[in-house]
């Protein structure tokens, strides 16, 4: 047999992130995680049995959703199990198969989870090929993926963006907020994003082509973030695609106009467990606002117009996208909390290979 690596969810001991022992004491983290809530460890590969493939993991997805899985508690998502390989979505090469409809050599992804091998039936890990003559293989795990099919949902099914609306999006810079802003363009609409920092805004603007950016981070009082988005939107909002929640969320209810929507996808704000109440629930009553929390997994219809749409788009060169690249699984901790800090542009991946 030969060994594979993986990380495995949550332990307790500070001990540096380097290869654990297989009884390290787990336990979920309390407020912020750190590189110690994960263990490394390796074990023996297993050979295929009939109907199952080997995946040669290339590319490892790291996502804010993750973190909600950590916590355990009522949520949309079973927790992530203690012990066990970290959910995440994977791209990669079969490298054996005994599965009709894969063969050596294709490229596939699916969720294989924070590991170098992936071994099993195709229906376990959810795996697809896919098709890289025109798309790099990496794309499928950001515009062309889970990311870009999130932002798609939500413009198309539940903003129903139109020509000459206003649409803000927070976390602006990330993989799902960077093609929400480009596909309200694409629809005709005018895209505000709001991100953390000077830099983040200017990639926003400058690269992904929105007409303007707010830095949450330059108007950290209330009363001054929401001026900053007034400035932005002399208009008011019509459509808010939301991925952070608390003071960002409180801010874009003050400026929404009557019968505006709001696409609720991520409260990156509460990620930690931190309460996150809203400051005037009441404007929802005001502005007679449709307020929908969505999560694209409940959704598989969408993703064949979805994946047509953002596959062209990047394809010819029109859908922009950024990645920021961490090397070697054992970097897979410090990147995921590197990412939920917000240091990273556009989609936060892991090169396994």
């Amino acid at each position: 047999m030969r060994c594979a690596r993986r990380w495995a969810c949550l332990t307790d001991r500070q001990e540096p992130p380097h290869e654990q022992p297989a009884d390290r004491p787990a336990a979920r983290p309390t407020g912020a995680p750190t590189v110690d809530s994960f263990a490394l460890r390796t074990i023996d590969r297993a050979e295929p049995a009939d109907g199952e493939i080997v995946v040669e993991q290339q590319w490892l997805s790291l996502d804010p959703y993750m973190r909600g899985r950590m916590n355990e508690g009522k949520s949309y998502a079973a927790p992530q199990p203690l012990g066990e390989v970290m959910i995440g979505g994977t791209a990669g090469v079969v490298r054996a198969s005994r599965a009709a409809g894969f063969a050596v050599g294709d490229a596939v992804v699916g969720m294989g989870g924070w590991q170098q091998w992936w071994v099993g039936a195709p229906a376990r890990g959810l795996w697809r090929t896919v098709d890289t003559a025109h798309v790099p293989l990496s794309a499928y795990l950001g515009p062309v993926g889970m990311p870009g099919v999130t932002a798609w949902y939500g413009v198309e099914r539940i903003l129903e963006v139109k020509a000459g609306q206003t649409v803000v999006v927070s976390a602006a810079s990330g993989a799902v907020g960077g093609v929400v802003g480009q596909l309200a363009k694409r629809r005709g609409a005018r895209a505000v994003g709001i991100a953390g920092g000077a830099a983040k805004c200017a990639h926003v603007v400058d690269e992904l082509g929105f007409d303007a950016c707010v830095d949450y981070k330059a108007h950290r009082e209330p009363k001054a973030l929401v001026a900053a988005l007034s400035a932005a939107c002399p208009g008011g909002i019509d459509r808010d695609f939301e991925n952070v929640g608390g003071a960002v969320l409180d801010a874009v209810l003050a400026r929404m106009n009557p019968f505006g929507r709001v696409a609720l996808c991520g409260m990156i704000a509460g990620y930690d467990g931190a309460p996150i109440p809203l400051a005037a629930p009441q404007l929802i009553l005001v502005s007679r606002l449709r307020v929908e929390g969505f999560i694209i997994s409940e959704h598989p219809e969408a993703w064949p117009p979805a994946l047509a749409e953002l596959g062209a788009a990047v394809a010819d060169g029109s859908l922009r996208y950024r990645e920021t690249v961490a090397e070697g699984l054992a970097a897979a901790p410090a990147a995921f909390l590197g990412m939920l800090r917000g240091e990273h542009l556009g989609k936060q991946l892991v090169r396994l290979a």
